[in-house]
Parts: C-alpha cells; sequence; structure tokens
C-alpha cells in the first residue's frame, strides 16, 4: 500500500496539515501500521474521516450507517454468522446487485463468503463503513429477527404441525424446504409452511397474503369465496414475502413491478403445483398463489356435473373432425377444467393434439403442451401459426384474447382441424357477436363454428350435514319454481360442521350448449344480436339455460337455491 498516496488523501480532504502528515509517516515506516489509524491514535483525525478517506484511495463510496436506512429484506439475504465473521452488513438492492456495507471492502474472502450465501443471485456491490457501525447494524438486525421470531413463534402454536413436505425436483424454486436446511426450523420457513399445508387441507384454490395498515392478512379461496385464515405480525411480512419469493424462483429484490413465480412441490406423495404472482401495493408487496392438484384433475366429462343430454350433445361435437367448440364463462369457472377432460375423451395414439396454455396448469400424457412466454415472444397467436406446422389434428388454445388469435383459430377450423378454446362472455350465445367483435369476418365465424359451452361452478351440499329446509318465498319467487308444478319437490341446505364451510362442499358445474346449425349460421351472417340467437336455440334447439340447469341440481338436492340464484344473476 502506497502510505504516501493515501497521506495526500487525507491532506486533501481533512484538516491535517502537511507537518503532521510527515510525522506520521515516520512512525508508519517504523511500525508498518495503516497511516490512517495512527493519525487516529495522534487525535489529528477522526475514524470517520479516516474510513472516508480509504474508501477514496480504493474507490469505494462510504455510508454512514448511523444515518442510512437499511433495506431490512436485503439484510435478510446474509445470514447473522457470516455477517459477524466477516463484519459485513448487506443495506440494499439495485439493479441485481446487492450492496454489502463492509469494515474492509478489499477482503475478498468475505466477498466470495457474500456471495456464496446468497446462492450467486447477486453482483456484490461493496461500500466502507466504520467497523462499529457495521457490528452496530448486525446487532440491531439480529435483535428485529429475535422479535419477529418471537412473534410468529407465538403465532404458530395456534396451529398445529403441518405434515412432512417434499420438495418436488422439478420445482423452479427450492420446494418449502428445499436446500436450506439450516434454516429449516426458522418460524418464517415454518410459516410459510403451515400457509401452504393448510390451504390444501382446507381444499383452497388460492392463496392471498395480503398486506394491510398494522398486519398481514391471509385468506383462502374455498369453494370459489374467500375466507380469512389467519394473520400475520407486520414486522414478519418482509421475511414471510421473501421467503414465498425464494421458494417460487422469483427476484427478492424487485419490488416495484409485479412478477410471476412457480412453486413445485409434494404432499402426502401427492404432486401439487403453486403459481405465485406478485403486486406491489400500498403496504407492500400482495401474494396470491394458485393451488393446482396435479393429481385431481377431473379426466371423466361424466364427474363434472353435465346432464346426460347435454353430455351426449357436446361429445358429438368435440367427435367431429374439425370445427371450433369454445367454452365460455368468468375466470373461475372451471373451464379450462372441462377442455381437460374433453382432451382426455377425443385424444388417442392416432391424433396429434397440441396446445397453448398460460400457463400449463395441468400435465397429460400423450399430449405436446406449450406454455405461452410473452418475454420470448411466445405469445397464444405466436404458438397457434408454429403449431399449424406440426401437422396437428386437435389444437387446444387456452385463451382467445385478441383478434389475430381469433383469426387463426377460425382459419385452423377451416382447414381441417378441431379447435378447443374458451373465451369470456355471460353465456352461450354472446360468443358469436363477441368473436365478430373482435374483428373475425361473420361469414368466417359462422363457417367454422360448431358450438358453445357456458358454464359456472355452484357449490354442492355437504353430504355429512345436508338437512330438508324450506327456501325463502322470495327465493322462490325469483326462481319461477312453482311448488304445485313439482311434484313431491324437496329442497335441502347445509347446517355446517367439521366436514365442511358453512353447509358446502366441493362445486360442480352448471352448463348450457349453444349448436350452431344452419339457422345460426344465417343470424350470424345477418349480425343478429346475443339475445335473437339466444331465444332462437331455447325455443328451437330446447337449450336448457345456466339458471334451468342450476334449478334441476337443486330440485336433485345437489345444492341450494340461494346457491343457484346467486350463480345466475344475469340470467
Amino acid at each position: 500500500m502506497d502510505q504516501r498516496l493515501i497521506g495526500q488523501i487525507l491532506v486533501d480532504n481533512t484538516s491535517l496539515t502537511e507537518e503532521q502528515l510527515s510525522d506520521a509517516l515516520r512512525v508508519a515506516k517504523e511500525t508498518g501500521e495503516f497511516i490512517g489509524q495512527i493519525l487516529v491514535n495522534m487525535g489529528m483525525i477522526s475514524e470517520r474521516e479516516a474510513v472516508i478517506c480509504r474508501g477514496l484511495q480504493w474507490n469505494v463510496p462510504f455510508v454512514d450507517l448511523t444515518e442510512f436506512e437499511i433495506d431490512g429484506e436485503a439484510a435478510h439475504t446474509i445470514p447473522e454468522d457470516v455477517m459477524r465473521k466477516h463484519a459485513c452488513v448487506a443495506i440494499g438492492r439495485n439493479n441485481g446487485a446487492l450492496q454489502v456495507a463492509m469494515a474492509d471492502p478489499n477482503d475478498i474472502r468475505a466477498i466470495d463468503a457474500v456471495r456464496v450465501a446468497t446462492k450467486f443471485q447477486y453482483r456484490i456491490d461493496p461500500c466502507i463503513a466504520l467497523s462499529t457501525d457495521v457490528l452496530n447494524a448486525i446487532n440491531q438486525l439480529g435483535d428485529v429477527r429475535v422479535r419477529v421470531a418471537g412473534e410468529l413463534e407465538g403465532l404458530l402454536g395456534e396451529f398445529e404441525e403441518p405434515e412432512v413436505v417434499e420438495a418436488e425436483e422439478e420445482s423452479e424454486g427450492d420446494g418449502l424446504q428445499g436446500s436450506e436446511s439450516a434454516a429449516g426450523d426458522a418460524p418464517v420457513v415454518k410459516l410459510v409452511r403451515v400457509v401452504i399445508t393448510k390451504a390444501v387441507q382446507q381444499r383452497a384454490s388460492d392463496i392471498h397474503v395480503q398486506p394491510e395498515e398494522k398486519f398481514v392478512r391471509v385468506r383462502y379461496r374455498i369453494d370459489g369465496v374467500l375466507r380469512d385464515a389467519m394473520r400475520i405480525p407486520k414486522s414478519a411480512q418482509l421475511p414471510t414475502v421473501s421467503r414465498i419469493k425464494v421458494i417460487a424462483g422469483m427476484k427478492i429484490d424487485q419490488k416495484l413491478a409485479p412478477q410471476g413465480g412457480r412453486i413445485g412441490m409434494r404432499l402426502n406423495g401427492r404432486p401439487y403445483d403453486f403459481r405465485v404472482s406478485t403486486l406491489p401495493s400500498q403496504h407492500g408487496e400482495k401474494v396470491v398463489m394458485r393451488v393446482l392438484d396435479k393429481g385431481s384433475v377431473a379426466a371423466d366429462l361424466g364427474k363434472l356435473g353435465f346432464s346426460s343430454q347435454v353430455q351426449e350433445r357436446f361429445e358429438k361435437l368435440i367427435m367431429r373432425p374439425h370445427g371450433i367448440v369454445l367454452t365460455t364463462g368468468p375466470t373461475g369457472s372451471g373451464k379450462s377444467t372441462t377442455l381437460y377432460a374433453a382432451l382426455a375423451r377425443i385424444n388417442t395414439s392416432d391424433k396429434n393434439t397440441i396446445t397453448a396454455e398460460d400457463p400449463v396448469e395441468y400435465e397429460m400424457s400423450g399430449l405436446t403442451q406449450c406454455a405461452v412466454n410473452q418475454q420470448a415472444g411466445m405469445t397464444f397467436s405466436a404458438i397457434l401459426r408454429e403449431m399449424l406446422r406440426q401437422d396437428p389434428d386437435i389444437i387446444m388454445v387456452g385463451e382467445i384474447r385478441d383478434r389475430e388469435t381469433a383469426v387463426i383459430a377460425t382459419e385452423a377450423a377451416l382447414t381441417g382441424h378441431l379447435v378447443l378454446s374458451t373465451l369470456h362472455t355471460n353465456d352461450a350465445a354472446g360468443a358469436i357477436p363477441r368473436l365478430v367483435e373482435m374483428g373475425v369476418e361473420p361469414y368466417l365465424v359462422a363457417s367454422a363454428m360448431s358450438g358453445v359451452l357456458a358454464q359456472r361452478l355452484v357449490r354442492k351440499i355437504c353430504p355429512h350435514c345436508k338437512v330438508p329446509y324450506t327456501p325463502p318465498p322470495d327465493a322462490l319467487a325469483i326462481s319461477g319454481i312453482q311448488l304445485e308444478d313439482v311434484e313431491h319437490a324437496q329442497f335441502y341446505t347445509g347446517e355446517g360442521c367439521g366436514q365442511c364451510d358453512e353447509g358446502y362442499r366441493g362445486r360442480i358445474g352448471i352448463y348450457e350448449l349453444l349448436t350452431v346449425d344452419e339457422h345460426v349460421r344465417e343470424m350470424t351472417l345477418r349480425g343478429e344480436p346475443s339475445h335473437v340467437i339466444r331465444a332462437h336455440a331455447i325455443q328451437q334447439q330446447g337449450m336448457v339455460t345456466l339458471k334451468g340447469d342450476a334449478i334441476a341440481k337443486v330440485l336433485q338436492g345437489i345444492t341450494t337455491l340461494e346457491e343457484a340464484l346467486a350463480k345466475t344473476q344475469e340470467d
């Protein structure tokens, strides 16, 4: 080290004189001690000035940790034992770099240890700080960790220890336990494990981790209804969200933009996928995890709730060699499940079946399944164009979202392919004018369309607490059911028990099926509105509406009248 160089920096940036510097240089020559420390010992400069000047010599910025607000989420990326051993602390992140305050930024071994501890996720950006300030910061972080751990242990005391979880090898993250064996007993690791396993135990389809001003609310969507599950202390928000992002293979330093990730795992030998989404909000990042039970997809159309008549007509549509068959309904109405069941029914070894999905929710043997990747240019329309070069017999497009996808799908149906897809409309008849509105020519829609299946999901009465009841008069009036017209009509509800959620357990589909016949094609060419097409389907085809199918399931004792009416309000 050139002591004269640092000496000149000290003279230029402090009140040190040339004479004082000369005296200190003579001492340094005799002892070999760092000249800055000699000047501090002689009382000529402060320790802070010595550290700032050393940073200038090494071209490393100085940070005053007594005034700097440390990013708690960044700080937790380095284990405490590593911080103490190497006198360093992570203070923030910027464009993929982890900012680390160090007493000695030239300590290559310390930097390498930080890289290893953070699993090489970051470029290390060192800065210099007073060693006492670094130690104080580590101690304060340790105090916070102890306090958060205590709060979480108290919260975890309310729950039973979950079953052993095995991480799946193909997981993009590290599973619930992953490679972090040393942290396996950390309270935040236990907490995330409890949140996920309890959701699976309670048959939740979605997990919401929602930060609020004073706490973090965890909710589960069970049978289509969001239910409060637990509250997490506000102090545990960052560690909890960070843990989820780590095991989902997401960037924990990216907090100002939405992200998506995946957790693949097994619970009691059963495979699950969790599609993870983060969204920046006023009080921090909200996390939503979609629960996908890979072993529960219903591959049998007969188990979805079709009436025998509708199932027979639907199977005839999907057995045709070409044409478009659409399923419609809002998000979460079971459209994808219906398409998977349809594919299981018609896909055989002599058929080349290709799908475009966002994402691939369930893996099925015998199919070529392609996932949408916007960043790589793998959009629905791009995948669909490439599909047509792969000699397909059956094409499934997860959703028709834009004009380009709609036009390509329509033309594919006209050139001898069976196309299955979904669309967001309120009823079956609305799908036809919707495609025209998206920019598909009416003559193409009229020629390509085979049929449209509209659907919803209604909650089923729990079989463990099912009892007869009399519906409210206003509900009967709205339903149009006349008791005198229904011989031996009996209505049921669930009283609520330990096996269900407020008297309901599980869901079943309700459906209306529109077949595109010559009259519907003529109406499409004339540009008739959906209500005219719908009236024709009811009067001439005998189409049972969503409400009619829901009422039929009420009279069969499958669901309640209130649930049927709630899910078919637009009818």
